[in-house]
């Protein structure tokens, strides 16, 4: 019964591993709209995580590497806990 139990708990591990990976892989495009809009960012690995999070709810990422966010109204309006903008 304990060895039934073991298995049960490793194979529900893997499972668990195996989504959250999925769940946490970006998509390819937001990934290459998230590349141009941090191409120029001081903190390269903080743009890219929070524009990616901002992408990955909106489906969409405004052109340029800065500014023009009223061509993706909802990437303009995620707020941080601040009340201030969470994408960059």
């Amino acid at each position: 019964m304990k060895s039934v139990f073991v298995a049960f708990l490793l194979v529900s591990l893997f499972l668990t591993s195996s989504v959250f990976e999925v769940s946490m892989a970006g998509s390819d495009f937001c990934d290459s709209k998230c590349s141009v809009r941090c191409s120029k960012a001081g903190l390269m690995d903080r743009c890219l995580k929070y524009c990616g999070i901002c992408c990955e709810k909106c489906n969409c990422v405004p052109s340029g590497t800065y500014g023009n966010k009223d061509e993706c109204p909802c990437y303009r309006d995620l707020k941080n806990s601040k009340g201030k903008s969470k994408c960059p």
